[in-house]
């Protein structure tokens, strides 16, 4: 098969024949029919991911077709079309038995543990626990990003973010996990400010619902984007979130909050983001809440993906690019870098 490879951290990958994947017993081979370009899979790239082991191929959002099953596996045939959420969790551990798979003990990532969906095929193991049957009416161009970036989103404001309708909510980055932060807040009955330093980026996020923009490149200087958030909602927000993980935007983001607000961590904190000052003191004497979320376990789907299929959220309008293998490892390279466009790039590794 063609895979996008990488042989040293940082290094451009390449696309070149690598041998199909083995179908583990309790595990399922999958063709990909589409697979997001995730900030995450960069991190991977330029070393910032312990499990990573070289050579590599990236890839962790996926949605594709069953072509072989294990042994073991008593829940799916070839053919299904499925989706997996990017945390593969075991299902025996205290946390999976509590309903907790998102922070499941023994958990696998494809595409930071193993060899990812960069690819035209992918093994994916555990079966049975993680993957998620994707209904015949989504396109898996539109799903490809159901595996982190949206439900890592819908989770965040929905579960961890208790959004109450009528609610203020500040998004503070608007990539793929904050554009679709922004769908879900506004379909939910949320009054969303988006913060970003890109026009293009706040273009979209008004165009799904965003009530306010803030250009925090273009602030006077001595002004901050959290002072703007909080003159414009009267006093702050009840719920905001760091949707790109940076110290500034983490901190911008507990800043923005009214008293007895909750701040959700989304944003991937690594390197020198890992431990951000944070202002206890005034976390104590507003009582705010700070609150990690990581992902959505797969049991957890059905309920946001009745709301795609009635229509309330549209996965498929933050796709802003769709491009082949051959163009894949350009792109991976540039996720570093400002971005210049809206929207998620979705890989096709075997045409669309």
């Amino acid at each position: 098969m063609r895979a996008v490879v990488y042989d040293a951290f940082g290094q451009l990958p390449v696309v070149r024949e690598v041998p199909d994947p083995a179908c583990p017993d309790d595990g399922v081979v999958v063709r990909v029919d589409a697979t997001g370009l995730c900030r995450s899979d960069w991190h991977a790239w330029v070393g910032h991911d312990a499990d990573v082991r070289l050579p590599h191929v990236p890839g962790h959002e996926l949605a594709g077709t069953i072509e072989a099953i294990g042994s073991a596996v008593r829940a799916w045939r070839p053919g299904q079309r499925v989706l997996m959420p990017f945390i593969g969790a075991c299902g025996v551990c205290p946390p999976c038995r509590a309903g907790e798979a998102q922070v499941c003990d023994d958990q696998r990532q494809p595409g930071f543990h193993g060899w990812g969906s960069f690819a035209e095929l992918v093994a994916l193991d555990r079966a049975d626990v993680n993957l998620v049957a994707l209904p015949d009416a989504i396109a898996a161009r539109d799903a490809a990003i159901l595996g982190c970036r949206f439900a890592t989103a819908y989770r965040a404001i929905v579960t961890q973010g208790r959004l109450q309708p009528g609610e203020w909510v500040a998004v503070h980055g608007c990539g793929g996990v904050g554009l679709s932060a922004v769908m879900i807040a506004a379909a939910h009955g949320g009054r969303v400010v988006a913060v970003d330093l890109a026009p293009g980026a706040l273009e979209a996020a008004r165009a799904l619902g965003a009530e306010a923009v803030v250009d925090a490149g273009s602030l006077p200087q001595g002004q901050d984007a959290a002072a703007v958030v909080r003159d414009l909602t009267g006093g702050g927000v009840h719920l905001s979130i760091d949707a790109l993980g940076s110290t500034a935007t983490s901190l911008g983001s507990i800043a923005s909050l009214r008293k007895r607000g909750r701040h959700v961590q989304v944003g991937l904190m690594v390197a020198e983001a890992a431990a951000p000052p944070i202002a206890m003191n005034a976390v104590m004497a507003r009582e705010l809440e700070l609150i990690g979320s990581h992902g959505m376990a797969a049991a957890a789907y059905p309920a946001m993906l009745e709301e795609i299929l009635s229509g309330q959220l549209a996965p498929g309008r933050l796709v802003g690019a769709t491009i082949g293998l051959d163009e894949a490892p350009a792109a991976l390279a540039a996720m570093g870098r400002p971005a210049t466009t809206a929207g998620v790039t979705v890989i096709l590794p075997n045409g669309g």
